[in-house]
């Protein structure tokens, strides 16, 4: 498995297990569910942030290009 953010398989099995056994395995995939929900929502919602920064910074970007022309001509 590796390191993931400096956690090693060990330590990951022993989490997995004590999940386990306080919530049982019939929670486990509810909890998978909704960790895949969150994590959607958040990389959709990195997504726009980033492409609203692009767009807001699409003229000022054409703006310097331009300059950026004028000066090399």
């Amino acid at each position: 498995m590796g390191i993931l953010l400096f956690i090693s398989g060990q330590e990951i099995i022993f989490i997995f297990l004590i999940v386990l056994v306080l919530f049982g395995s019939k929670q486990i995939p509810e909890f998978a569910k909704m960790a895949g929900k969150g994590m959607r929502e958040f990389r959709k919602a990195t997504d726009d942030i980033k492409r609203q920064i692009n767009e807001e910074t699409k003229d000022v970007k054409n703006d310097i290009d331009d300059l950026n022309k004028s000066i090399t001509s």
